[in-house]
């Protein structure tokens, strides 16, 4: 097996390994994979570490490492970037790159990363999410994405989906989500009412067949923040998630998971 990680901003991933084919999610800066198939037309079938989803990315913008390599960078990234934008300066040609928030920062250390044989000098805040998460830490980074553009696969504050929105604001705080929100709603305890729901929890929303099929965050004083044509904080109830611009319900509540300790 073959391991690699995203050296890149954002890298698409894709459900079939074309150009022309659906973007089902995407990897961020620092963000490492295992690599499965290799196509004959230039693509990568891989697996990420993060969240364990199966998707196709361009060679072109896959960087391969060794097994130690890969190991090493698991046990020891313990920072993500915690504002929209940051930068990175590679020591030797003197570039800056542009990274997202909630990109991870393997081996860090005095404000640089080694990656590659590379050093990268970082400028920019981050967050270490190996300290005990808050839910007053989750609020104030969901408010950093308000009015980013609603994007299928997104997972950046320059395109996000809804639980691509989730899945970010908890990596955050040093807690894994799945992928996708049906995944999602396995997770955590299920709560009886909504009047039992706090900051930072996460709300299941459903379709008529009952398939789950969006998620967002509670603020408390019933609202919710999550991303629908774009990321937004609208009324909820137990009815489910009510627009104030289309005065109507714009979606059905199903349950309300806790992820984290009502502390």
């Amino acid at each position: 097996m073959k391991f690699g990680i995203c050296c890149l901003s954002v890298i698409p991933a894709r459900i079939e390994p074309s150009d022309k084919s659906e973007m089902v999610t995407q990897l961020l800066f620092g963000e490492t994979y295992f690599i499965y198939e290799e196509s004959r037309k230039g693509w990568k079938k891989i697996k990420t570490y993060f969240d364990n989803y199966e998707c196709w990315i361009d060679e072109k913008q896959s960087t391969e490492i060794s097994e130690e390599t890969f190991e090493s960078i698991n046990n020891n990234t313990k920072f993500v970037t915690s504002e929209i934008i940051s930068l990175l300066k590679n020591k030797k040609t003197n570039f800056l790159m542009p990274i997202v928030i909630g990109s991870s920062l393997p081996n860090f250390e005095d404000d640089k990363i080694l990656l590659n044989e590379i050093e990268y000098e970082f400028e920019g805040l981050k967050s270490d999410n190996t300290t005990t998460p808050t839910k007053n830490t989750i609020a104030e980074n969901a408010f950093l994405f308000l009015n980013t553009p609603y994007l299928w696969g997104g997972r950046s504050p320059f395109g996000i989906d809804c639980s691509g929105f989730t899945q970010i604001i908890y990596k955050l705080i040093g807690i894994k989500l799945p992928r996708d929100a049906y995944q999602q709603a396995k997770i955590g305890h299920t709560l009886s009412f909504i009047e039992e729901s706090q900051l930072g929890d996460l709300a299941f929303f459903d379709n008529d067949e009952g398939k789950i099929i969006h998620v967002g965050i509670m603020l408390g004083d019933n609202k919710i923040i999550h991303a629908s044509g774009k990321v937004r904080i609208d009324k909820i109830d137990h009815q489910g998630i009510f627009n104030a611009e289309t005065n109507r319900y714009s979606h059905k509540l199903r349950l309300i998971k806790q992820v984290i300790d009502n502390g």
